[in-house]
């Protein structure tokens, strides 16, 4: 599977490179996307609600009113969350919400989401590149050369460029991430992968 790269001005500069069928071109296995996915997005929440139960609401403690003859049904507690401003029944605890996935698992969904993209041609392959600054103009240069600026991109370098990300940072619709940690969320989400030719390697190397 050849795609061919381009310069940072977005056109094509007549070179092409290969890509690793075994990364690139596997059969997509839909359930391991499914299970990397929902633990990137577990990952993601906080956890961090509480409410109060019926041991933790300041109230009094005295019997509110008689066991017996007042026609209604016992009531022992201010504090019962069958009354207003009582202790929440099951209310919601601090917890963890991520799981565990294998290894395995995580490289095949990879190598899925990537052939996903590859199988549908949303791959542009960009030349080794770097801004001398942060430039935003740099980076709308490189997305109007590609005719992506309305698209959900995201840029996969061989290492950390911090002028690049820094002139990415004002899209939203734009992410930049290294190849070691590039995720089968951000590879979903984005509608077209620009990979740096240096990344191709990494790649292969980390989902091999």
């Amino acid at each position: 599977m050849e795609f061919a790269i381009h310069n940072v001005t977005g056109k094509e500069t007549g070179k092409k490179v290969k890509l690793d069928k075994d990364v690139f071109g596997v059969e997509p296995n839909e359930h391991s996307i499914y299970l990397d996915v929902k633990q990137y997005l577990a990952n993601q929440r906080q956890g961090t609600n509480k409410v109060k139960g019926r041991g933790e609401v300041s109230y009094s403690t005295r019997k509110i009113k008689k066991q017996k003859g007042t026609g209604g049904a016992r009531a022992g507690s201010i504090k019962s969350g069958v009354f207003v401003g009582g202790g929440r029944i099951f209310g919601p605890e601090p917890r963890d919400y991520g799981f565990k996935l294998n290894k395995k698992v995580k490289r095949l969904a990879r190598r899925s989401a990537l052939s996903v993209k590859a199988g549908s041609k949303d791959i542009r392959v960009m030349e080794d590149f770097t801004f001398d600054a942060p430039k935003t103009s740099a980076y709308v240069n490189l997305l109007n050369g590609l005719e992506l600026s309305n698209k959900k991109t995201l840029l996969i370098t061989s290492d950390v460029n911090l002028n690049v990300v820094l002139s990415a940072r004002n899209f939203p619709k734009a992410k930049v991430a290294v190849a070691g940690s590039i995720n089968t969320y951000d590879i979903m989400n984005a509608n077209v992968l620009l990979i740096c030719e240096g990344a191709i390697a990494k790649i292969n190397d980390i989902l091999k």
